[in-house]
C-alpha cells in the first residue's frame, strides 16, 4: 500500500541571517505634532518633513485628541506604509500643552521638536535648529517670529496686538532676551526634557513658556527666524477661552507650589456663584413676591447648575464633559455639593459652639464646604473618564 506525503505549512521560522537580525538605531530627531481636526494636513506635513530632513534619521509623532474628522486614522494609515510616522490618540482629555508633553515623553530621540499640525510653522528651519543643538552649547532652539528675518505673515492687527500683549505678560516668567516666548515651534535636547518634565504644568497651549518657567536655572537658548504661514486646511485650536488658559498657566507657575491653580479657579467660580445666588433670591423674593424659602431653594439649584457649567467650561476645560456625560456630571455635582453644605453647617456649628465667634465660624464653614466640593468633584465629577 503506497502512501502519499503531503506538504504541510511551515510551523517554525527559518534561521535569519545575523545581519538582518541586527538592531537598528532609533531616530535622531522626533517631531511632535499635537493635532485636532487636522486630517487634511497630515500627509502634506509628512511630505514636507521628508523633503527638508533628507539625510537625517527622524520620526514624526502625531498626538491627536480624538479628532472627530479621524485625524488619528489618517496618521495610522500613513504609519502602515512609513515607519517614521507614529500616532498617539488620546481619549477623554484635551489640551495642546499636555499633548506635547505626552508626545515628547513617548520618544527616545536625543533631540525633540514641537510644531503645529496646521502647516503654519515652516519646517525648513528644522535642520538649522538641529545643527545649532548639536554643534553649540545651546539646549533649546526657538522658532521666532520676532527676530530679524521672522514675521507674523498675514495676521490681522487685532491678533498681532493680542500676541504682543501675551508676550509682555509672559516676561514675568521668561528672560527678557527671549523675543518670542509665545512660540509653539521649538527644538530641545533630551536631557533638558528629562530635567524639567516633572515640573511642567501642561496647562493651556504655551508649552515653551512652561519650559522656561519650570526650569530651576537659566536655559541656554537661541532663536531662529521664520515667517508664520497661512493655514491651508483644518481648524484653529485657538478659541475664545485661550486667554483664560494663559492666565491659569501664569498663575500656576507663580503660585502653583502654594495653592493649586484649579482650586483658585474653582473658588473664583464659587464666588461668582454667590453673586448669582443673591441676585436670584432678590429677584424671586423681592420682585416676584415668591416666599423666601422657595426663592432660596430655587436659587440654590440654579447656582449649583451655573457653578457646574462654569467649572466644566473653565476649571476642568481639559476634562470637559460633553453630551450625556454633561448631565450625569451635573447629577454627581449636585450630590457632592449637597454633602458639602452639610460639611459647611457642621464645621460652622461646631466652631460657634466653641465660642469662636460667628464670623470665624461662618468663614470656616464656607472654606470646609469649598474644599470638600473641590476635592470630591475633582475625583468623581471630573475624574478620569472611562473609555467607551
Amino acid at each position: 500500500m503506497s502512501s502519499v506525503t503531503r506538504s504541510s505549512p511551515q510551523l517554525y521560522p527559518q534561521p535569519v541571517d545575523s545581519a538582518a537580525r541586527a538592531p537598528r538605531p532609533g531616530p535622531e530627531l522626533s517631531v511632535i505634532v499635537p493635532t485636532f481636526n487636522e486630517r487634511q494636513n497630515v500627509r502634506t506635513l509628512v511630505g514636507e518633513l521628508e523633503s527638508v530632513l533628507a539625510g537625517i534619521e527622524w520620526e514624526v509623532v502625531f498626538v491627536d485628541d480624538d479628532s472627530p474628522d479621524e485625524t488619528a486614522k489618517a496618521a495610522r494609515d500613513l504609519a502602515r506604509k512609513d515607519a517614521r510616522v507614529r500616532c498617539m490618540q488620546r481619549i477623554g482629555r484635551r489640551g495642546l500643552s499636555s499633548a506635547c508633553v505626552e508626545g515628547m515623553l513617548g520618544t527616545s530621540s536625543p533631540y525633540v521638536a514641537v510644531m503645529d499640525g496646521d502647516l503654519q510653522h515652516d519646517p525648513s528651519i528644522l535642520p538649522t535648529m538641529l545643527a545649532l543643538l548639536k554643534h553649540s552649547g545651546n539646549e533649546l532652539v526657538v522658532g521666532s517670529r520676532y527676530t530679524s528675518g521672522g514675521g507674523l505673515g498675514e495676521w490681522s492687527k487685532s491678533r498681532q496686538l493680542m500676541s504682543r500683549l501675551a508676550t509682555r505678560l509672559g516676561y514675568t516668567l521668561v528672560p527678557s532676551t527671549l523675543k518670542d516666548p509665545m512660540s509653539g515651534f521649538f527644538m530641545l535636547r533630551r536631557e533638558l526634557l528629562d530635567e524639567v518634565a516633572h515640573e511642567l504644568s501642561g496647562i493651556g497651549f504655551k508649552i515653551l513658556l512652561d519650559f522656561f518657567a519650570s526650569a530651576r536655572r537659566q536655559i541656554a537658548f537661541v532663536e531662529v527666524p521664520y515667517v508664520f504661514r497661512m493655514r491651508r486646511a483644518g481648524e484653529s485650536k485657538i478659541d475664545s477661552l485661550v486667554i483664560w488658559e494663559y492666565a491659569m498657566l501664569l498663575c500656576d507657575k507663580l503660585i502653583g507650589p502654594y495653592v493649586p491653580v484649579r482650586f483658585l479657579s474653582f473658588a473664583a467660580v464659587g464666588s461668582l456663584g454667590v453673586i448669582v445666588h443673591l441676585t436670584n433670591v432678590a429677584l424671586l423674593h423681592r420682585v416676584a413676591g415668591i416666599d423666601f424659602v422657595s426663592a432660596q431653594t430655587i436659587s440654590t439649584i440654579v447656582t449649583i447648575a451655573c457653578n457646574y457649567a462654569l467649572n466644566n467650561l473653565l476649571t476642568y476645560r481639559d476634562r470637559r464633559r460633553r453630551g450625556w456625560r454633561w448631565f450625569t456630571g451635573l447629577a454627581s455635582f449636585f450630590a457632592i455639593c449637597s454633602l458639602g453644605a452639610v460639611a459647611n453647617v457642621g464645621v460652622a456649628a461646631y466652631l460657634f459652639e466653641q465660642r469662636s465667634g460667628w464670623i470665624v465660624a461662618a468663614v470656616a464653614g464656607v472654606l470646609a464646604g469649598v474644599v470638600w466640593n473641590y476635592a470630591v468633584s475633582s475625583m468623581y465629577t471630573w475624574g478620569k473618564p472611562r473609555v467607551s
